[in-house]
Formats: structure tokens, C-alpha cells, sequence
């Protein structure tokens, strides 16, 4: 059977694999992640592909190296009104991010391609809906101040795991999805493929 590898430094995609049984060898792929999303942005790419194409050219880099393995590749972008927020570079970065979206319904993309012998064989984008609480500048202020260690690795600037649910007022769709990885249709096709037992 083929090895799984998770072709991602994610700390948390990989225990949520490891977690619903899936044996997984975590090899990240370097790719330069801001220039190709800056030539998908500069050619009108929707926050929808932009998130699959960072995906597939991770899976793809590993894939290349590994062509016996079954490489998968991840990325997430946050679609604001059909802007691509990324993780921020500074906590004033954070705080700006964070008061874009304050009151407003946003999207979580969350993309997984699967890659075997040179050619993606599978992926599916997952999304989630977030409506953001019209929080003051204060508590935002604060949030960021608290946090910042933490949410700095996160697109957006929060994370729903940790105190950045409490800025939500609603969430509509998967919380595995809003961690980064749509795990019910990457195990459902895993099971299909005979790659897990279903």
C-alpha cells in the first residue's frame, strides 16, 4: 500500500489524521507561497483557486520526489468579500486584518489535493461561513496583544480553537474545514481507495 505523506508543517492537519487513525509522515514542501499567490491575484484568480493551486503545487513538489507515495497538499485562504487575506506579517497587520472583517460574514477555503504517480488523482475545496461580532477597537487591541504568539501563524488572525472564537456570532459549516483540512471527504476517499478500512 502506498505511504501517506502530508507535503505541510501543519502541526494541527497532521494530528487531526493521526487522530482519526490515518498513518501519515509529515514532509513539508517548500514553495515560494506569496509570489505565487501574488501572479494568481495579479491574473483575477478566485480566493477558490488560489487556495487549490497552493495546494496542488505543494502536493506536486513532494509528489515529484515521493512518485510511489500518496502526497497530499494543503493551503487555506480567508475570501473577504472576494479579497484574499493571508496570515499577517505584523500584530498591526493582525489588528487591520481584524477590524476589515468586524461585523461581517467572511470564508474560510480550505484545500486538499491529493497527488500519486505524478498527477493529482484528487481534491476538494471545503468552506466555511464566519460572521465576525462588531467588536470595539479595544477589545481587538487586546485580543492581538494576548495573542499574538499564537494567531500570528494563522490566516486572518485568529483561531477558533483558541480565544478567537469568541469573536465570532456565528459559523456555518466544519469545524475540520475551519482547522485547515476537510477531513469527512479526504477520509471518505482514503476508505474508497482502501487506503483506511470504512
Amino acid at each position: 500500500m502506498a505511504q501517506l505523506i502530508l507535503a505541510s508543517s501543519s502541526e494541527i492537519r497532521a494530528a487531526l489524521l493521526r487522530n482519526a487513525g490515518v498513518e501519515v509522515q509529515v514532509m513539508p514542501a517548500r514553495v515560494d507561497e506569496d509570489a505565487i499567490r501574488a501572479a494568481l491575484e495579479a491574473e483575477g484568480a478566485r480566493p477558490h483557486d488560489v487556495a487549490d493551486t497552493l495546494a496542488e503545487m505543494k502536493a506536486r513538489k513532494v509528489g515529484d520526489k515521493m512518485p510511489e507515495a500518496l502526497v497530499l497538499g494543503c493551503d487555506q485562504v480567508l475570501d473577504l468579500s472576494g479579497v484574499v487575506l493571508s496570515k499577517p506579517e505584523s500584530a498591526d497587520e493582525a489588528l487591520a486584518q481584524l477590524r476589515a472583517m468586524r461585523g461581517k460574514a467572511h470564508k474560510l477555503l480550505s484545500a486538499a489535493v491529493l497527488y500519486e504517480a505524478g498527477k493529482p488523482v484528487w481534491r476538494h475545496v471545503g468552506e466555511v461561513r464566519l460572521t465576525m461580532r462588531a467588536v470595539s477597537d479595544s477589545y481587538l487591541d487586546d485580543y492581538v496583544a494576548r495573542n499574538w504568539s499564537s494567531i500570528r501563524h494563522a490566516v486572518g488572525a485568529y483561531k477558533l480553537e483558541e480565544q478567537g472564537v469568541r469573536l465570532f456570532s456565528r459559523i456555518d459549516g466544519d469545524y475540520f474545514t475551519v482547522l485547515g483540512l476537510p477531513l469527512m471527504e479526504l477520509l471518505g476517499y482514503l476508505g474508497q481507495r482502501g487506503f483506511i478500512a470504512s
